[in-house]
């Protein structure tokens, strides 16, 4: 195991003013996001769109890394530079995502577990000679009548520490991502406590499959009232209860944390992150960043549309995301800032 080299991976994953551009959507989901800008959902403008978003002028600014999707990975730019390439030419680490996706988990109706661990050392062996240097593995949480049940928090925990001890053991950075769902009517207390206990679960089961917590990096859902509940929590409840969560279940020795934005908007993803690095900073013994999708360029596919002559302003538009989310992860996002154009 490669130590040095995973340290600073880890290392640059969290680097300050920077965070992870989460590109690794399969293509079913492409599908609906396309749908939704009426763009036909070929491999062709799949690979387009991305094209779009790696060569935005000076991404590296704001991007440390990009999560591919298997089919991403193993494509070039429309210059001909495999994908890979031209992310490290721009100081941006290439990642991968590695999990086979979240299916219904047997006695346990409502819930779900992630499969993916068969034939998982030959991938990532594969991945690491296409330039990866990091992995994602997501689980889903779901909280509801008589849920999550341990059951399903036990599954999903074990398999993100068997997946990433996997990783490292091939000089992979794994990322871990216990997602506990925004879905559902349930109060932001409730929400805390699913976080908590599903955080200890998975820590502890990869300290049993000693997995070295100094080469691994959280990506972790916030603490956030269910998108159905009446009464929704305030931007500083959010911040508050989320660090408290983390303080409490992650172990300080991880290199860093970074956040997923969860159907959260593009302004209140940015806004509960800057604030947990303004009001909260002297508490946090880690590094809090972002690993966001939707929340980054979502906005530029909507300007993009599949039309060529929307390219540099849908460029603009993923750029100005970044710099949102940039200013978040050093707490000096503002609405204000939002009005900015650079």
């Amino acid at each position: 195991m490669d130590k040095k080299l995973m340290a600073a991976t880890a290392a640059g994953m969290v680097a300050t003013g920077k965070g992870l551009l989460a590109a690794d959507e399969s293509s079913a989901t492409v599908a609906k996001r396309f749908a939704g800008v009426n763009v036909e959902n070929t491999e062709s403008n799949r690979r387009t769109y991305r094209d779009m978003l790696f060569t935005t002028p000076d991404i590296g600014k704001y991007i440390s890394g990009v999560i591919l999707f298997d089919e991403t990975i193993k494509q070039q730019s429309l210059g001909g530079v495999a994908f890979p390439k031209l992310l490290e030419d721009q100081g941006i680490i290439p990642g991968i995502k590695v999990d086979g996706g979240a299916k219904d988990l047997p006695a346990h109706p409502g819930e779900l577990v992630t499969e993916g661990l068969d034939n998982l050392r030959g991938r990532l062996a594969d991945y690491f000679k296409l330039g990866a240097r990091f992995a994602k593995w997501r689980a889903v949480i779901t909280i509801g009548k008589d849920m999550p049940s341990w059951g399903c928090v036990e599954a999903n925990a074990h398999a993100l520490a068997r997946y990433s001890a996997l990783c490292q053991e091939a000089n992979i950075v794994p990322i871990i991502e216990p997602e506990v769902l925004i879905d559902g009517d349930h109060t932001i207390e409730r929400c805390f406590e699913v976080t908590e206990a599903t955080l200890r679960a998975t820590f502890q089961a990869c300290y049993s499959q000693r997995v070295s917590a100094e080469h691994m990096i959280l990506k972790a859902s916030m603490v956030i009232s269910g998108k159905g509940c009446p009464v929704q929590a305030s931007e500083a409840q959010v911040a508050e209860m989320t660090v408290t969560a983390l303080r409490r279940s992650v172990p300080a020795a991880l290199p860093g944390v970074v956040f997923l934005s969860g159907g959260q908007s593009d302004e209140k993803s940015a806004a509960h992150l800057s604030l947990m690095n303004s009001a909260h900073k002297s508490q946090l013994p880690w590094p809090l960043t972002y690993s966001y999708s939707r929340a980054l360029h979502a906005a530029a596919l909507k300007a993009w549309s599949g039309k060529q002559e929307n390219w540099k302003a849908a460029q603009q538009v993923f750029a100005h995301r970044a710099r949102m989310c940039s200013l978040a992860s050093q707490g000096k996002y503002s609405a204000a800032e939002e009005k900015k154009v650079a």
